[in-house]
């Protein structure tokens, strides 16, 4: 009786510790989400009430060519910056964790952006993206090459963007990788080699499967956060030059807080759930495939 009683109290106090966590998600997170999706079926400019419109916000998007155009350019920032990422991030992470001299400070630098604000980090790439001044072209000049207009081509504006969220972003991703191979068994790479197998065979075959669990969440991270890229954009390019880095996130802030429709914004927003929740499923049943747990 009194092992019950104990487990009883046990329960309420851990029930007890979680409610603000609890409470805390339901105001901040499940009214929001309720809220938009409410909207999304409405017409409101935050000034009147909202008026009901049923399905017509939701019939205007395959009509929109800026949503058509601000899904391609996000769609394009995906692809370039997700495999980038997650190449380069695994290879830092070899790297280190070859336990050369210098690991330590070659760490604490590769993930030193990741903890700087995005506006700092987005304005100091400004600066060396600068047409006249910028220290990236003045590199290029020393070889006699440019200047380029890295922000103001619509060629070079969103591999620029691409760039600047690699950059930003391959450091958390590495400690990722980086504690996945350390988690690798020496054993494994002992038996590999009494079986003759060469670096190259050890790391796809022993390495690879090992640190699948890692790549495949590094994977998933990286795609969700790839489409909803908004500070970035916003501070480098502004969207532009001409919408060439105008992104979903960027277009619902627009809708929702420049052009004051809100129904109109929400609808593209669910939009945009249903994309990355999508993509998300088909990567968690395709994992069943290749990631070993």
């Amino acid at each position: 009786m009194k092992a019950k009683t104990t487990k009883f109290g046990e329960a309420v106090a851990g029930y007890l510790f979680l409610m603000p966590s609890f409470v805390g998600f339901i105001i901040f997170t499940g009214f929001p989400v309720i809220g938009s999706l409410l909207l999304s079926f409405s017409d409101w400019n935050m000034i009147t009430p909202p008026v009901a419109v049923g399905l017509s916000n939701y019939q205007k998007l395959p009509s929109d060519p800026l949503l058509m155009q601000s899904l391609s350019n996000t769609a394009y920032f995906s692809l370039l910056s997700v495999p980038l990422n997650i190449l380069l991030a695994l290879l830092l992470a070899i790297l280190i964790n070859n336990k050369l001299r210098g690991t330590n400070f070659l760490k604490a630098a590769y993930f030193l952006p990741t903890i700087y604000s995005t506006v700092a980090v987005a304005l100091i790439w400004q600066w060396i993206y600068d047409y006249r001044t910028g220290l990236l072209n003045y590199f290029f000049g020393l070889i006699h090459l440019g200047p380029y207009p890295w922000l103001t081509s619509t060629k070079l504006a969103m591999i620029s963007v691409v760039g600047v969220a690699v950059w930003r972003g391959v450091g958390y991703n590495m400690l990722i990788f980086l504690a996945g191979l350390q988690g690798v068994s020496v054993d494994l790479y002992e038996a590999a080699r009494i079986d003759g197998t060469n670096q190259w065979q050890m790391f796809w075959h022993v390495t690879v499967p090992m640190i699948s669990p890692s790549t495949f969440f590094v994977t998933i991270t990286s795609i969700i956060n790839s489409f909803q890229v908004f500070d970035i954009t916003t501070v480098l390019t502004a969207g532009g030059p001409g919408n060439a880095t105008n992104t979903l996130v960027m277009l619902i802030y627009q809708h929702a807080f420049q052009f004051f429709r809100m129904g109109y914004a929400s609808a593209i927003a669910y939009v945009l759930f249903g994309i990355v929740l999508v993509l998300t499923l088909i990567q968690t049943t395709l994992s069943k495939r290749w990631v070993h747990y």
